[in-house]
């Protein structure tokens, strides 16, 4: 008996074939997940520059409009929560 006495029996009692085929299997299926990930980004990212090719405004214009239109809103909101305040009586000022 050539075996050591704390020498695991794991590698006699290993099927070496049905291992093999398990990493390939794993290795083929990351390839192919890999390969569906990368065509479905690319499918997203096409559409997305089309999407925006056709828009009427680009998105930064979009942008800016949008916060110019907050500013004037906040603006307004501050004007009206003066007015208020100065009135006194927590109604607003009614205008002539």
């Amino acid at each position: 008996m050539n075996h050591h006495p704390h020498q695991s029996h794991l590698t006699d009692d290993l099927d070496t074939r049905l291992v093999t085929a398990g990493v390939v299997l794993t290795a083929l299926g990351a390839a192919v997940a890999c390969t569906g990930m990368a065509l479905a980004g690319f499918a997203v990212f096409s559409a997305g520059r089309r999407m925006i090719h056709r828009m009427e405004v680009a998105p930064a214009q979009h942008a800016a409009l949008k916060l110019r239109q907050a500013k004037e809103a906040s603006r307004a909101g501050i004007q009206a929560w003066q007015e208020v305040a100065a009135n006194g009586n927590g109604s607003p000022a009614k205008r002539s």
